[in-house]
């Protein structure tokens, strides 16, 4: 038995470093990368084509950025299946976990693709006030009970799946909505940071990413979400009183 969680863990492990591995070559080798995403969104129009192109670029972007910070959840959920006479099973239950969880963080693509299109029609002052609300926003978030509460669902997976278990391929896909609603929670003020102030750009993906990772990983991971909530809001203050440093904010993206 033992040997088999071993392999199961070491497989999951495996195809998501691989999947993790693919969607940061796709996002910074191929058309639908951060850095193309920056420039769309000076040409975009309001079409059912540009609007899918936008939501998959923004799957790939989330499956990159994710993924790595999700993966011990997957990979414990993978370990505590039951599933040893039937291994097909546990495949198809592992995968709709996984595939559930990037699916909600794919839909959140639709709006942001059309949040990136009313930014486009502001005008340059009333941007810069429009990320320092966003900047302020997100800093206060990140110190809010909710903040927290989401975040402790992530950094425990064992406490997640004890208290969210579903048995069979249904529960795979409920226990990965579940999962995919609090780490949304957990998360949504950065991603609208990424947006808004980063212009989704390269460097700003890689910001973003490391600090999901951190607050969900690393020891204390609570206070590193705070301390950012602090940066954020002092960011967000300097922007209101020097509206020039949203246009450095956006610039260093592309």
């Amino acid at each position: 038995m033992l040997a088999t969680h071993d392999r199961a863990t070491l497989l999951t492990y495996a195809a998501l470093l691989l999947a993790t591995a693919a969607a940061w070559v796709s996002m910074v080798w191929t058309p639908t990368g951060a850095e193309d995403m920056a420039g769309m969104e000076m040409a975009m129009t309001p079409t059912v084509s540009e609007a899918v192109a936008f939501v998959a670029a923004w799957a790939v972007m989330m499956a990159a950025m994710m993924l790595p910070s999700a993966a011990p959840m997957i990979g414990l959920y993978a370990v505590t299946r039951q599933d040893a006479a039937r291994p097909t099973a546990k495949v198809v239950a592992v995968a709709l976990f996984a595939l559930t969880y990037l699916a909600l963080w794919a839909v959140t693509g639709l709006p942001i693709y059309f949040a990136s299109l009313a930014l486009m029609a502001l005008a340059p002052v009333t941007l810069a006030y429009a990320i320092a609300g966003v900047l302020v926003v997100a800093g206060i978030f990140q110190l809010s009970p909710l903040k927290h509460v989401c975040l402790r669902q992530c950094r425990s997976p064992l406490g997640f799946l004890l208290g969210h278990w579903r048995a069979g391929w249904r529960g795979g896909v409920a226990m990965g909505w579940a999962h995919a609603v609090y780490c949304l929670g957990c998360c949504w003020a950065l991603m609208v940071v990424l947006v808004v102030a980063g212009a989704m750009g390269l460097p700003w993906v890689l910001l973003i990413a490391c600090v999901v990772a951190a607050e969900k990983l690393l020891p204390r991971g609570d206070w590193i979400a705070r301390m950012t909530g602090v940066v954020l809001a002092l960011l967000g203050v300097a922007v209101a009183i020097h509206p020039g440093l949203a246009t450095v904010l956006r610039a260093s993206s592309m």
